[in-house]
């Protein structure tokens, strides 16, 4: 079997830094690098992306909201077309430093609020695919299994990467806890790495409340900005080789 483990990066701005980009580069396969608009500017953007190329790691675009000040984690009420717009804007703002450092893009994944409504809402889900359509059918679409954001993916000819998060609870209908509600992000490496590992084996997480729900995993999610992030990223790599599991970029098996 193979997977890909994927990390958001890129999430500082001016004096502000925001995870640990250098370590976790040596640890995942694609890296999902912030646009400007809920985290990252040009000079972080540049630095990530070069980073990246060092290391062997397959780049993609993480557009996310306007909204700087709440990390993109706020949902905003702007119209679909307003999101297809801002979409396309920072993809293409990602790609002239990719281009630039002869990085090629390989995939976009939503962040934040604008990830979690896509993952409900048909409407927001499909401005943002049409975004990446119009930019390249060659870029890979990642999004939870079983939601919208998928479906619509595959609609419109893209290619789908189905991701899991090890680090970060589930709800029963498969939707990730909200980060305002307790438990909503898992700190230890041990927890994480069985939670990925028995997703991989029987396709399967276990929710909040004890539910088990099914799960298909192209890549593993680890947030860059956990505390635990380099531990459980460090300890899931272990794991998903010793489990028999080659880890490589989506770029290469989808």
């Amino acid at each position: 079997m193979q997977v890909d483990i994927n990390c958001d990066m890129g999430e500082s701005f001016g004096a502000y830094k925001i995870g640990n980009d250098e370590e976790m580069m040596r640890f995942i396969s694609s890296a999902n690098i912030a646009c400007g608009f809920h985290g990252g500017d040009p000079k972080v953007m540049e630095k990530t992306v070069k980073l990246a190329r060092e290391h062997g790691v397959q780049v993609g675009a993480h557009p996310g909201y306007p909204d700087l000040l709440g990390f993109g984690r706020r949902v905003m009420d702007l119209s679909p077309e307003e999101i297809e717009s801002y979409t396309l804007y920072q993809i293409g703002a990602l790609w002239a430093f990719a281009r630039a450092h002869k990085v090629e893009l390989r995939h976009v994944k939503p962040h934040g609020a604008l990830g979690n409504v896509a993952t409900k809402n048909p409407d927001v889900a499909r401005a943002i695919a049409r975004a990446v359509a119009r930019f390249s059918k060659e870029l890979i679409f990642i999004a939870m299994p079983n939601t919208p954001r998928a479906e619509v993916a595959r609609e419109m000819g893209l290619k789908v990467a189905l991701e899991a998060y090890p680090e970060r609870a589930y709800s029963a209908d498969g939707t990730l806890r909200s980060r305002k509600l307790p438990g909503a992000s898992i700190h230890d490496p041990k927890v994480a790495v069985e939670r990925a590992v028995r997703m991989v084996r029987e396709g399967v997480v276990e929710a909040y409340t004890g539910e088990l729900v099914p799960v298909k995993v192209d890549t593993f999610c680890i947030h860059g900005d956990n505390p635990a992030a380099p531990q459980i990223a460090a300890a899931l790599v272990e794991a998903l080789k010793g489990a028999g599991v080659q880890i490589r970029p989506m770029g290469e098996f989808l």
